[in-house]
């Protein structure tokens, strides 16, 4: 499971509907179901407030604590380009653009100043059979306000979540390389089981992601050889119906455990704990 971006998965975490579509997660690649309504063609949108930004284990700009709190927007969406013979879709378009935002640091000077990140993801989902979903994303990476520099990835991704014990434990796996930027090779593979806790068809749910994710040959940066990260954690979703969309309002907080290396790397900005508590309450919207 995506370690601070799950806000848009948390639409999947709702009970199951009569279609829903593959989506990408910009900041680690890895892939979620979301509930969407009928058609072709669904957008998706989500709003969150964290405690701080930590990408992949690593500090990404802003420190986990209450200083500058910041807020990211994302929005995009899910095309169906094929469907099986039964009506659900086998193959889709999907993307995003996902933009985050803070009170700025005198070191950021560029204007806008409060704009540090902005994250874009296309891919090509695949549904060979029931329950498995396969992407290849192509993403660009860049920073409004200049705190850090542009890079380009690409990544392979797969989710199973089939009507089997495999399938309750939502095993998902991502690798990811750079094309441009900082060299190197991401991996990630997680779990991420769900239990309803009410047996109302519109009741909450508690979703507990554990994850483990490495970057090869100096992924992370320059010289910093392979360095490797875990994390865990629980989410409770909400589901809702606003603006005709299937929505879902979601708390989660996650430990994001890191090895000595990584927790080096994040000085001076951000901390070099080994033990970093993420918290995130976002608000997702699929039609």
């Amino acid at each position: 499971m995506t370690v601070l971006a799950s806000a848009l998965a948390c639409v999947a975490a709702t009970r199951a509907s009569a279609q829903s579509v593959p989506f990408i997660d910009t900041e680690d690649a890895t892939l979620s179901n979301v509930d969407v309504g009928e058609g072709a063609i669904h957008p998706i949108v989500s709003f969150d407030v964290r405690n701080g930004d930590y990408a992949r284990g690593a500090y990404d700009d802003d420190d986990a604590g209450l200083g500058r709190v910041p807020v990211h927007v994302a929005a995009g969406g899910a095309a169906v380009l094929k469907r099986h013979a039964d009506g659900q879709g086998v193959l889709f378009l999907v993307g995003q653009s996902s933009n985050g935002f803070h009170a700025p640091r005198s070191g950021e000077r560029a204007r806008p100043r409060s704009w540090y990140e902005s994250n874009t993801i296309v891919g090509l989902a695949w549904r060979p059979v029931a329950g498995l979903s396969a992407a290849a994303a192509y993403a660009i990476k860049a920073s409004p306000n200049g705190v850090a520099g542009t890079t380009h990835e690409a990544s392979l991704t797969f989710l199973y979540t089939g009507k089997d014990a495999l399938g309750f434990l939502a095993p998902r796996f991502a690798a990811t390389t750079r094309t441009k930027g900082q060299g190197g090779v991401y991996t990630i593979i997680g779990i991420a089981p769900a239990v309803p806790l009410t047996r109302a068809e519109s009741g909450a749910t508690l979703t507990m992601p554990v994850s483990v994710g490495a970057g090869w040959r100096s992924f992370y940066a320059a010289e910093s050889g392979d360095r490797v990260y875990g994390s865990a954690g629980m989410s409770v979703a909400q589901p809702l119906k606003i603006a005709g969309a299937k929505a879902s309002l979601q708390g989660e907080i996650l430990a994001v455990v890191r090895d000595r290396q990584l927790r080096r790397l994040d000085a001076p900005g951000g901390t070099t704990a080994s033990v970093v508590p993420l918290a995130t309450i976002s608000l997702a919207m699929a039609w």
